[in-house]
């Protein structure tokens, strides 16, 4: 065949039309084949974890970070100063109202009540005089007022005797003061030789209260109200914690609490608001909460750590869900509730309530049966889904029935 001739031309432009109609082809097969594997993706169920809805009780509780401090602080200290000459008590013993606790060197003020003795034996001795030249006064007086009336006396003399009678009374009332002033003093030093014997004399409370600092000890010397003891009343005991303004409003007096600290981590403890400060502090914007807290053996101390867990609401009958189930679309909250028979999710706009740990309170229309908790990010209203647990339960009793 010569190049160039009429066949070989229409040959070539048959080949070549051969060529492009098979391509045509392959190529819809190719698009066909697409879209139906789309489309099977899209109708595929999706895989999802389902929880069942509940009806209960519903508590939103709030957990406030505190410490302990004691109910009461008695802080010994002398009302005299001197030389420390022994402490009784220690940390952690016991101390009943009025018991001495300490004692101070006494030397100088047994000498200072021996000194006030003295003194008061003397002023004693100067009304004895005072009375007895009193007496001489007034007998020298009537018989100088008898030599007048006979006329041998004159009134010179009767003044004389009368202004040494006015002198020796008041002579008199001068010592019996002294007394008095000598007395007083020695009172006086009597109290504060007893000061040296240092007493916890605490008003209010118990009876009883526990030493929890010493400060001092034997052979210092202190000064007048230097402290030496702290003692602390430890039943009951207050909690403190430090709310804002979010839960403030919630808290009432009477409220109970539960309490857990680090010393005993497996144990809890009741108490009750005392005291809510009126004011928030401007540092932190926050308020002292006061708790009461039973405390008979005195297992909790001063300074522990704790944390309150207050009740602030509770619902009796709400509708629950886990908290996983709620999901945003459209800037709504929802859940996706199952079909009776398992295989679709009806979307359902909620309303959401107290929360409590990863349980939440919701409202709304139509909330009942099981709702999706995980996979909702890829289903939407109407969509098909499957349940693996579901499945795979149902294949394990299949399994069991066959081999059995």
């Amino acid at each position: 065949m010569k190049s160039g001739s009429p066949k070989t031309f229409i040959l070539t432009v048959l080949l070549i039309g051969a060529a492009a109609g098979l391509g045509w082809l392959i190529y819809g097969q190719f698009q066909d084949r697409a879209g139906s594997s789309k489309s099977d993706r899209a109708l595929r169920p999706v895989p999802v974890e389902v929880a069942q809805i509940q009806r209960g009780p519903i508590a939103l509780q709030r957990i406030f970070s505190g410490e302990l401090e004691a109910l009461a602080e008695f802080v010994v200290a002398p009302k005299v100063s001197g030389r420390v000459k022994r402490v009784i008590v220690n940390i952690a013993d016991t101390v009943k109202r009025g018991q001495v606790v300490a004692e101070l060197d006494n030397d100088e003020y047994v000498q200072a009540v021996a000194q006030a003795q003295a003194d008061l034996a003397v002023a004693k001795a100067n009304v004895s005089e005072a009375k007895s030249a009193l007496e001489i006064a007034n007998r020298e007086f009537k018989r100088t007022e008898l030599l007048l009336k006979r006329g041998i006396a004159s009134d010179s003399e009767f003044d004389a005797a009368r202004q040494d009678q006015l002198a020796k009374q008041a002579q008199l009332k001068v010592a019996a003061a002294q007394v008095t002033k000598a007395e007083s003093s020695l009172e006086t030093a009597n109290i504060r030789l007893g000061y040296t014997k240092v007493t916890a004399g605490w008003t209010g409370g118990d009876e009883n209260r526990v030493v929890a600092e010493r400060y001092v000890d034997g052979g210092q010397t202190v000064a007048a109200n230097a402290p030496l003891l702290l003692i602390v009343e430890l039943h009951p005991i207050v909690g403190v914690v430090f709310v804002t303004e979010r839960d403030y409003a919630r808290l009432k007096p009477g409220q109970l609490v539960s309490l857990t600290t680090d010393a005993y981590p497996d144990e809890q403890f009741t108490g009750r608001i005392d005291r809510i400060a009126p004011v928030f502090r401007k540092s932190s914007r926050q308020a002292r909460i006061e708790m009461t807290i039973d405390n008979p053996q005195h297992r909790l101390k001063p300074g522990m750590f704790i944390r309150a867990t207050v009740e602030l609401a509770r619902v009796p009958e709400a509708v629950i869900v886990p908290e996983q189930a709620l999901t945003i679309r459209d800037d709504r909250s929802g859940v996706f509730i199952v079909s009776q028979d398992g295989r679709s999710v009806v979307w359902r706009e909620v309303k959401v309530g107290i929360r409590e740990g990863d349980r939440v309170q919701v409202a709304g229309e139509g909330l009942s049966g099981r709702v999706v908790t995980l996979g909702q990010q890829l289903v939407n209203d109407g969509s098909s889904i499957t349940i693996p647990a579901e499945q795979n339960k149902t294949a394990a009793g299949r399994e069991k029935v066959n081999t059995q």
